[in-house]
């Protein structure tokens, strides 16, 4: 598969999960409050080279791919450099339509304990609503089905089982996803060109 391919599919596992967890929202209640994006300022924050391809493949796409990819190699903060504390709208990404897994599942999906039974995982802000306890109650019960991130993250190995096997701190998956994009772009061939 190369490397467009790769992105597309990604971008359709993103539109599966975002119906999923659209469908979830709606049943259980649960949201995340307008211009939050508290979670976004944890600074062990993990995710996949994988999962960070169409962010790359934007950036590259609007020509700041190599200014991020700078800007990258000069912050040595654990914090996601796209995060944007002035942001308007959803959350305070830069780049929400090209968020990674990691930031669509925190929230909205669950971990499966010891036991195989789904523990949803999200903030103390949504914790504390109160839709929690209902809905927890409910993804015990099997009344509501809740997105588990184990799933996700299976389906993305089945795209690049390499690009998708690490989980290293966000900014590092976010530059390595731009270097793997820019060395794409400067080795394909001119038939290419007008592959995506």
């Amino acid at each position: 598969m190369m490397l467009p391919e790769k992105i597309a599919a990604v971008e359709r596992l993103f539109a599966e999960l975002d119906l999923s967890i659209a469908r979830f929202q709606q049943v259980s209640g649960l949201y995340c409050p307008v211009g939050c994006g508290k979670c976004c300022f944890k600074p062990d924050i993990e995710a996949t080279v994988l999962e960070f391809l169409p962010l790359a493949w934007y950036m590259y796409q609007c020509g700041e791919a190599v200014m991020w990819h700078q800007k990258l190699s000069e912050d040595v903060s654990p914090v996601c450099v796209i995060l944007n504390p002035l942001q308007q709208g959803k959350g305070l990404c830069s780049t929400y339509r090209y968020r990674g897994l990691i930031c669509r599942l925190f929230g909205y999906a669950a971990r499966l304990n010891k036991y195989g039974r789904a523990e949803l995982i999200t903030c103390s802000i949504i914790h504390d609503l109160p839709a929690y306890q209902p809905t927890e109650e409910a993804i015990q019960g099997g009344t509501i089905q809740v997105p588990v991130m184990r799933d996700y993250y299976m389906q993305l190995q089945g795209i690049d089982p390499v690009l998708a096997a690490e989980r290293i701190p966000i900014n590092q998956a976010i530059k390595r996803a731009l270097e793997t994009v820019m060395h794409y772009m400067s080795y394909r061939s001119a038939d290419e060109e007008g592959y995506r």
